[in-house]
């Protein structure tokens, strides 16, 4: 097998970088070659997870050099490693705060200049004394989404627990399904005739080529966890149906703008990650190997974010969510077809590694997805952990493993904001009255 795919429109929308997920599992878990085995099975149904990026060199020379996935058999990275202690006795986390040294638990994620080339999916697997065990993996970002890592890793996870008896799935691999001449997304007309209806070159991709992004120097990943009787009484706030994640991005925003202590006539916004499979005409497989997420863009002055009802706050998120509709995806896919056709060279305005995003704050779900649920034979993990995050004023919502019904939300903020932001975060009191 030796191939390459090029990288979709929005693949090259998203993160260039290595992303890194750890999950701790308690005793029992199976041997590292049943693990390797399953592997293997696995990837053999996602041959991509097992190619390198490469340039394409025919493009490059005009200038606007194009990545693709060389799918090449060359494998996943895998890695073994042995600790001389008990599981029980190390902390992850301590005092909200992720440890500094749990970049142990994972692959070295690769420089941007040694992207291309490094394997796009990388795994270290840890051994305690006790039998407990430590899955580090990082993914490269261009590669593949949540949704399609979620797929992948029940897939490994059930490869483990089946052996022999596994029969591997039959994702949808092609990534051509965007392009203009063979995609299922692309209208029928030519590039000229599809004028772009929004302004995609100031929101997923920065035309101008101006860089206004600072670089936090002091960065630290925090994590909370909210109960369940928590959600319910932020939902109460609301007053109405919404999500747990709804509801809880709303909190989420008021007490990082009060952490970061926004003067009241500033503006923040939050860069909302939405999946677009199913909001796509025609919808794409939730099975569909690669990235396929747009972003929603809900916007207020700080002294609204914060004195506004919880109900108020909840009703911005849900109509900038719901703006990212078929004909937003269609305009976005029109935009790159006619940016491809004069040759211009894209570049995501996704923050680079080490970036501010304040006064904004960036959000993933993990809700949806069986992350938590992950089991290779042994039961579910006893932790589950995103520990570098990329830039601060990131976070992501994961369903919380000890607490049926909870939610913990990593995030990163600068170390100044953090004795603050783990002081207040729980509290549901207003800071001025809300209206």
């Amino acid at each position: 097998m030796d191939y390459s795919t090029p990288l979709s429109l929005f693949d090259r929308a998203t993160y260039d970088l290595f992303v890194p997920v750890v999950f701790v599992f308690p005793a029992p878990t199976p041997s590292n070659e049943a693990l390797k085995e399953g592997l293997h099975r696995a990837v053999a149904a996602y041959p991509q997870l097992a190619g390198r990026l490469v340039m394409d060199m025919d493009q490059h020379q005009h200038g606007h050099g194009r990545r693709s996935i060389h799918v090449n058999n060359q494998g996943v990275l895998v890695l073994e490693a042995a600790a001389s202690v008990d599981l029980a006795n190390v902390d992850f986390v301590v005092d909200g705060r992720v440890v500094a040294n749990i970049d142990a638990m994972y692959p070295g994620l690769p420089q941007p200049e040694e992207t291309l080339g490094s394997a796009v999916l990388q795994i270290k697997l840890t051994r305690y004394c006790c039998g407990g065990l430590v899955v580090g993996l990082a993914f490269h970002h261009q590669v593949l989404d949540g949704t399609a890592l979620d797929g992948f890793l029940t897939t490994w996870s059930r490869a483990v627990r089946q052996g022999t008896d596994f029969t591997a799935p039959t994702p949808l691999l092609d990534r051509a399904i965007f392009s203009l001449e063979l995609g299922l997304l692309a209208h029928t007309d030519t590039v000229t005739d599809r004028v772009p209806l929004f302004d995609h070159g100031s929101t997923e991709f920065n035309a101008s080529g101006d860089d206004h992004v600072g670089i936090c120097r002091d960065m630290k990943t925090v994590m909370v966890s909210f109960t369940p009787e928590f959600i319910a009484e932020l939902r109460a706030r609301v007053g109405e149906t919404c999500t747990r994640f709804q509801c809880l991005l709303a909190h989420m925003w008021k007490k990082t703008t009060q952490a970061r202590g926004l003067s009241p006539e500033e503006f923040t916004q939050v860069r909302v990650a939405v999946n677009c499979r199913g909001r796509a005409r025609p919808t794409v497989p939730s099975d569909y190997l690669g990235n396929m997420v747009l972003w929603a863009f809900p916007r207020l002055q700080a002294r609204d974010v914060l004195s506004s009802t919880y109900r108020r706050v909840v009703s911005v998120i849900r109509q900038a969510v719901a703006r990212v509709d078929a004909e937003y995806i269609q305009s976005f896919l029109d935009y790159g077809a006619a940016a491809d056709a004069r040759g211009q060279d894209l570049r995501a305005t996704a923050p680079p590694y080490g970036a501010m995003c304040g006064p904004d704050i960036e959000v993933d779900s993990w809700l949806s997805f069986g992350y938590h649920r992950l089991d290779f034979g042994g039961g579910p993990q006893s932790l589950l952990l995103v520990p570098d995050m990329p830039a601060e004023g990131i976070m992501v919502f994961m369903p919380c493993v000890r607490n049926k019904g909870g939610v913990d939300v990593l995030i990163a903020l600068e170390e100044e904001h953090v004795t603050t932001f783990l002081k207040i975060c729980h509290s549901l009191d207003a800071v001025v009255a809300e209206v």
